[in-house]
């Protein structure tokens, strides 16, 4: 199986512009993507729950004013973002709204239109089924097959799963035709979950997988970890530093290694952010770190 979709090595993950774990200004958000785009980053991931609609908007804002055909969009379905109060998920933003879950068919296709709306874009390239660990049966059965439906008329040119865990991803492989993955918290240097039995079968089958949320809330993502991070984060830390690479390089460069892993997500609160990333992914790292690491 080939993914329809051209997948770059790296690409910018939504959720920082949604205002994830921090609050930014929208000036700060336009520059993280104007940032990005002049670095060459072509591929952006979002969806509807980040910052409840806020990290669409703002994503589509931004890229409204690039050439459609040079940049790869994707969003998700699975939450509708819906007046009232609510849980806000980890998001620093107002409290007139929430999320929903809903992986019908009918669902589905409001997701995306919804979705549209906010980026102010005719269409996105590829649309993932988001986090649906507790809904199975009805992801499988009425959410995949709508998406099947959105890709067959040439709505969309790819689909996939996003998940932070591997075992329904395996499922999921299993049981639909899908065209990639995101897999988030499993291909990183903390958590490895998905080298078992996901990779292989991505691998064996020709899917591509995207690896995101690598910095574990910040804990990888400078070269002296917190005081209060786990010891085997300063262990890694000491391994790199013998090594003269930045931890954040090793942990940036990890999931790459394996050649099921086809791209990797990196988020952005200030622009910054984006090219210490950017440099990250691009310092060389030796082999002889890496054993050590494994």
């Amino acid at each position: 199986m080939t993914c329809p979709v051209p997948l770059p090595r790296v690409g910018l993950g939504g959720g920082p512009l949604g205002n994830y774990l921090l609050s930014i200004s929208d000036a700060d958000a336009q520059a993280v993507m104007d940032t990005a785009w002049a670095c060459g980053i072509r591929y952006y991931d979002t969806a509807p729950f980040y910052g409840l609609g806020l990290s669409e908007r703002r994503m589509g804002r931004a890229l409204r004013e690039r050439p459609r055909s040079e940049f790869v969009l994707s969003t998700k379905v699975g939450r509708l973002v819906r007046p009232g109060p609510g849980d806000n998920g980890g998001f620093a933003v107002p409290g007139d709204r929430h999320v929903e879950w809903d992986f019908t068919r009918d669902g589905v296709l409001r997701s995306v239109e919804e979705s549209l709306d906010r980026l102010g874009l005719d269409h996105v390239d590829i649309l993932f089924i988001h986090d649906p660990d507790r809904h199975w049966p009805q992801a499988l059965d009425e959410a995949y097959p709508a998406l099947a439906d959105l890709r067959s008329q040439g709505v969309v040119r790819a689909i996939g799963v996003g998940m932070n865990q591997s075992p329904m991803l395996v499922d999921f492989v299993k049981h639909t035709d899908l065209d990639l993955l995101l897999a988030a918290n499993q291909v990183t240097l903390l958590r490895r979950t998905a080298f078992d039995e996901l990779l292989p079968i991505c691998q064996d089958r020709g899917i591509p997988v995207i690896a995101a949320s690598l910095f574990h809330r910040g804990l990888l993502a400078a070269a002296e970890p917190p005081a209060d991070a786990p010891a085997e984060v300063h262990a890694y830390a000491a391994a790199c530093a013998r090594h003269d690479v930045p931890l954040p390089s090793a942990a940036l460069q990890f999931p790459l290694r394996h050649p099921a892993v086809s791209t990797v997500l990196v988020g952005a609160h200030a622009p910054d952010h984006v090219t210490a990333n950017l440099q990250a992914l691009d310092r060389p790292v030796p082999i002889a770190l890496w054993d050590e690491l494994a």
